[in-house]
């Protein structure tokens, strides 16, 4: 047969598409990620380059640039990574320029403080999600102690347990915690 059957990804997520990529580095798999974020790398070029010709010529380097970047990173959120990348690229050239100016340099502080807070928010998330992985007993002292900010006593009044046994479900339920995250590799990664 001349002509073999071209892949579809477009049912693919964004975690599946690398992997794939990482695995085969088909052309067809960079042009979905073209078709999906195209658009937004351009618009995050013209937010910072503010010239259309810049903005193109930025979004071809760095679609030129991915396969290398995609084999050789780490990349837990394709999207927040892609912006990120975006983001540096424009600002690298940017200084290459000279065209830094205070008004820019003040957006990318408060820029990088909103991505700082929906850092936090992950986190958070992948906690809350973590939580509900705990034994019932562990969850419900963590939940009491941690987010409710209750004391031992109460807690022992609120569950009917004593306070031998309320210490070590708050002290395992924290250690399991820890394992459910480090085992999920997200925690770090949000950070």
């Amino acid at each position: 047969m001349l002509f073999r059957k071209r892949a579809t990804y477009h049912h693919l997520s964004d975690e599946e598409l690398v992997l794939n990529f990482r695995k085969d580095g088909s052309n067809e798999i960079l042009g979905e990620i073209y078709k999906r974020y195209g658009h937004l790398v351009m618009g995050t070029c013209m937010k910072y380059l503010k010239n259309q010709a810049d903005a193109e010529d930025m979004t071809m380097t760095l679609f030129e640039r991915l396969p290398h970047k995609l084999a050789n990173h780490s990349i837990e959120r394709f999207k927040s990574w892609l912006y990120m990348v975006t983001k540096n690229e424009c600002l690298m050239l940017l200084r290459k320029k000279g065209d830094l100016s205070t008004e820019l340099t003040k957006e990318l502080e408060a820029s990088d403080e909103m991505h700082a807070v929906e850092a936090k928010e992950i986190q958070y998330e992948l906690l809350e999600d973590a939580i509900k992985e705990l034994k019932d007993e562990q969850r419900k002292c963590i939940e009491l102690f941690y987010i409710e900010s209750k004391s031992y006593q109460e807690i022992t009044s609120l569950l009917q347990l004593d306070l031998k046994k309320v210490k070590s479900a708050i002290q395992n339920g924290k250690r399991n915690l820890k394992l459910i995250l480090e085992n999920r590799n997200e925690f770090k990664s949000a950070i």
